[in-house]
Order: structure tokens, then C-alpha cells, then sequence
């Protein structure tokens, strides 16, 4: 991995995240970022840019002195956005919410 040397103090955390924020969870936590700002530092991070080549699930983001988890990085993103993960999952469509192939009404007619 490569270490980038930069003066945080000097840097728009925008620039160079890493420098400032050593987790997805600080990130979250940054009350001078507006809520796009951290979707944009998060959303870079889970980017395959930086995947482990023989572990995908793994970011290695230059100026971390350690790997990510994509799954943090990802819950932190649902965080943001409010989903927890506790809603009701979706309704089935079943037979009633199938739409009619025309050709059986075609065929339904000519027996």
C-alpha cells in the first residue's frame, strides 16, 4: 500500500480522505461534512479501485495504514442514506400480479 505524505492540516479532507479519516465510521461521525460530502468520500472507497486483488472484499486506500472492509464501508453508506436493514421485505407478485401472455388469450379463443 502506498502511504501518501501530505500535511492534513493543508488539505480539503475532500482531496485526500484518508488523511483525515482512518474509517467508514469516522467519516460518519465528520460534523464538518455535509451529507454528500460523505457519500462522495464512502462511495470512493467502496470503488474496485481500490479492492484487494486476491481479496475483493478487502480496500486498500492509499494513506490507511490498514485495509477496509467493503461491508463497512457499504453499512456506512445504508447508514447515511437511513436504512437500517430492519424494513419488511418486499411483497411477492405471484399469479395475480402476472401480466396475461397474449398469445394463450389467442390460443384460449381458437379451442
Amino acid at each position: 500500500m502506498t502511504n501518501v505524505n501530505t500535511n492534513a492540516g493543508t488539505l480539503n479532507p475532500l482531496f485526500h480522505p484518508a488523511a483525515h479519516y482512518d474509517s467508514p465510521t469516522d467519516v460518519l461521525n465528520a460534523a464538518e461534512l455535509s451529507t454528500p460530502e460523505k457519500r462522495i468520500i464512502l462511495s470512493s472507497w467502496a470503488s474496485d479501485m481500490y479492492a484487494v486483488e486476491s481479496c475483493p472484499s478487502l480496500r486498500e486506500i492509499p494513506g490507511m495504514s490498514r485495509t477496509v472492509r467493503l461491508a463497512d464501508i457499504l453499512a456506512a453508506l445504508r447508514k447515511l442514506d437511513g436504512d437500517n436493514d430492519n424494513d419488511d421485505p418486499p411483497r411477492g407478485g405471484g399469479v395475480p400480479m402476472r401480466l396475461r401472455r397474449p398469445w394463450a388469450a389467442a390460443e384460449g379463443r381458437s379451442a
